[in-house]
């Protein structure tokens, strides 16, 4: 296991395009940084989804995995799901969060916020690409259509999966 430094990761975004819309001024090291889609507030206890702003697209030789800016994790922000994104996995990542604040105030992320680092680490032996009920969450026909031509491109089992992929989406 590797995790891509920032001359990887931009390499990996010229030949995959893993970040849409991409801002160079989000990469941190050794992540993407990712925004919130809008602006949330998250009340004391409140569990809420948030939805980031940027697609991701995990390529089939690698998984990626998340951890919040420390900022929200001071301030009581705290993630329920696990922080990984499967190979061959393309959409808006969705964070599940409670509030757990020790002042019972609310927390709020802000539209373009840094919230959330991810990091793309390579991995070993055949892949077996994402094929799930989440493929494409959150994005409009026109992501999709963009993002199936680069699977079908980078994809060697594209056609395997396609039907799958758009299962109830009402696409092509």
């Amino acid at each position: 296991m590797v995790v891509l430094g920032k001359s990887e990761l931009l390499k990996l975004q010229k030949d995959y395009n893993v970040i849409y819309p991409f801002d160079e001024n989000l990469l941190d090291g050794d992540s993407f940084i990712l925004t919130v889609q809008e602006d949330v507030e998250v009340k004391y206890l409140e569990h809420k989804n948030i939805v980031s702003h940027q697609i991701v697209y995990v390529p089939v030789n690698y998984v990626a995995h998340m951890t919040a800016k420390s900022k929200f994790g001071r301030l009581g922000l705290s993630f329920l799901n696990a922080a990984k994104v499967h190979s061959g996995f393309v959409g808006r990542i969705v964070l599940e969060v409670v509030n757990l604040n020790n002042e019972h105030k609310p927390i709020l992320i802000k539209k373009g916020e840094p919230f959330m680092h991810l990091e793309f680490i390579k991995r070993e032996g055949l892949p077996e690409p994402y094929h799930g009920e989440f493929m494409f969450q959150y994005m409009n026909e026109n992501e999709i259509k963009m993002y199936l031509s680069i699977l079908k491109n980078t994809m060697s089992e594209y056609e395997k999966y396609l039907p799958i992929w758009l299962k109830n989406k009402n696409l092509i």
